[in-house]
């Protein structure tokens, strides 16, 4: 099969869908590699070090969507990439579907067979694919919140960690599942206040533990969240569930009742968002404010850490990717954790979730591969 890596194009986005490392895998399991010149500049990876790994360097883009039987990639494909797609073709990427229409029919006119990273499970009910980004996600929420914070920026004025005598920030964490957990301990670690909010009592117990009494923890219900955002200086919004839109929980009206200049930061917003008034920034323009309140919705947080966080999800990608290319499509039959990724086949949606989110019709993802 050969397997082709466009450079990413979303403002700022600086990691690569194959690190040289993963192509030489490729190749090695006997399959073509193609990269888009460029492509791996923001790892501080030439196009000499993908030739080294075996592949061969694209002199753009187009020749890329042209020639590969897989494209690999980041971030969800831009509207003149998803035009490039054809019927046949396997996209493998980030796609978040649920609050985006626009992508979505896109992707059903191409053809193309659409695997979203966000879906993909493991034996343990988990999103091993979506992990690696969500703790770099979560950890640089408490590096955006401290920053946005800063007087200078349009926040408070507050140091998260006080000094002696004053008395530290307040960090509300909403969810406490990998960004929750992963927020939390840079938090702690700066010397913040921190409490997170859940539904699950067995998840609330494991934080418990986890943190040993240095988080705060509380069941997630209207009363509590708004309590907590009206005490906090700053908020992070961690909530997902798989492949739909996120749950709005922070609403327009909660606003008021907040402090002014502190500090919403939606970690969620990849998935539509957790608060009412979000709506995606980028990496250039991070930040905007709402009633007092400064919001931070940079939609490709770890793209600000390409170096960390490319490695990271290349470590994640990869085996799912080797086994899309030895085996195809059979590759989904075979795994049951794989076919959950598979978002978009042959103009049919095949995910619950996004189908559900979308009101669309869903198609049972065996069904549509084996026809």
């Amino acid at each position: 099969m050969r397997v082709g890596c466009p450079r990413e194009i979303k403002n700022h986005e600086y990691r690569v869908g194959l690190t040289p490392s993963a192509a030489r895998e490729y190749v090695a399991h006997g399959h073509s590699v193609l990269v888009e010149t460029g492509a791996g500049a923001g790892i501080d990876a030439s196009d000499g070090d993908y030739e080294a790994a075996g592949a061969e360097i694209a002199a753009d883009a187009a020749d890329v969507f042209a020639r590969a039987d897989m494209v690999v990639k980041v971030k969800e494909p831009q509207p003149h990439e998803w035009v490039q797609l054809r019927d046949g073709q396997i996209l493998y990427t980030y796609l978040h579907l649920a609050p985006d229409p626009r992508q979505t029919e896109g992707l059903i006119a191409s053809g193309v067979t659409a695997i979203a990273y966000e879906t993909v499970t493991d034996a343990r009910g988990g999103l091993p694919l979506l992990a690696p980004m969500s703790e770099v996600a979560g950890r640089l929420s408490i590096q955006a919140a401290a920053r946005a914070l800063e007087k200078a920026q349009g926040g408070r004025g507050v140091l998260l960690g006080g000094v002696p005598g004053v008395a530290s920030a307040k960090v509300v964490i909403i969810g406490g599942g990998v960004v929750g957990k992963e927020a939390a301990k840079m938090a702690i670690g700066l010397g913040a206040t921190v409490t997170i909010l859940d539904r699950s009592i067995p998840r609330l117990r494991e934080l418990d533990d986890l943190f040993a009494g240095r988080v705060h923890t509380r069941y997630s219900t209207k009363t509590a969240i708004e309590e907590e955002v009206f005490a906090a200086d700053a908020v992070i919004g961690a909530v997902l569930i798989p492949g739909a839109s996120a749950p709005q929980l922070v609403t327009r009206q909660m606003l008021s009742g907040m402090k002014k200049g502190a500090v919403l930061v939606d970690v969620a917003i990849d998935q539509g968002g957790c608060f009412e008034t979000s709506h995606p920034t980028t990496h250039a323009e991070p930040t905007f404010e709402v009633e007092g309140v400064v919001h931070y919705c940079v939609a490709n947080m770890p793209g600000a850490v390409p170096i960390t966080s490319a490695h990271a999800l290349n470590n994640a990608t990869l085996p799912f990717g080797l086994a899309l290319a030895d085996h195809g499509l059979a590759a989904l039959l075979a795994d049951p954790h794989l076919l959950h990724g598979l978002n978009v086949h042959r103009g049919q949606i095949t995910n619950r979730a996004v189908a559900e989110s979308l009101g669309r019709e869903l198609v049972d993802p065996q069904r549509a591969i084996a026809a």
